[in-house]
């Protein structure tokens, strides 16, 4: 049984390799995305450190899945948040963890009192975004705050 679960300091480095991993796997592993970026390797000191962030991962007999998480991105409006590193190990996917993910964020945004959801993606990873249109998510023609990954060119929105 998969259970998903508030992130741990000790899940940082699993959870690092499943993002690049998987970025490599889709040929999106360049500069300005979460493959470079610092913080892929600290998730669980980044999101304690935020009391309006949360982040859960999905693990399958002390085995981690994947993960994903909400963050006030800077520059952000006040009542948006961003879908941040929602990745899945390849054993993972088909199986609705990453729409049980987003759905969890999505609440626990809304929980939060967060009206609105951001999220920035890559064509590479078009698996993901059909998923995101599925859920609501709006096309953008430009980004929204000040994430850092002038590699992602796709920007979407979700009132909640």
């Amino acid at each position: 049984m998969v259970n998903i679960r508030p992130i741990a300091q000790t899940d940082n480095a699993a959870l690092a390799s499943i993002i690049r991993k998987a970025l490599e796997e889709f040929g999106a592993n360049k500069p300005g995305t979460v493959y470079y970026d610092e913080t892929t390797d600290h998730l669980f000191e980044t999101f304690d450190a935020e009391p309006a962030s949360s982040y859960f991962v999905a693990e399958k007999d002390g085995a981690l899945l994947g993960g994903a998480g909400i963050y006030p991105t800077n520059a952000l409006p006040a009542d948006t948040c961003e879908l941040v590193k929602m990745y899945l190990a390849p054993a993972a996917r088909g199986l609705g963890l990453g729409r049980q993910l987003i759905t969890l964020c999505l609440e626990t945004a809304k929980a939060k009192g967060f009206s609105r959801v951001y999220l920035e993606s890559m064509p590479e990873l078009k698996k993901a975004v059909g998923i995101y249109e599925l859920f609501g998510f709006q096309y953008l023609t430009a980004p929204m705050g000040n994430s850092g990954h002038c590699g992602c060119g796709i920007w979407m929105l979700k009132n909640l």
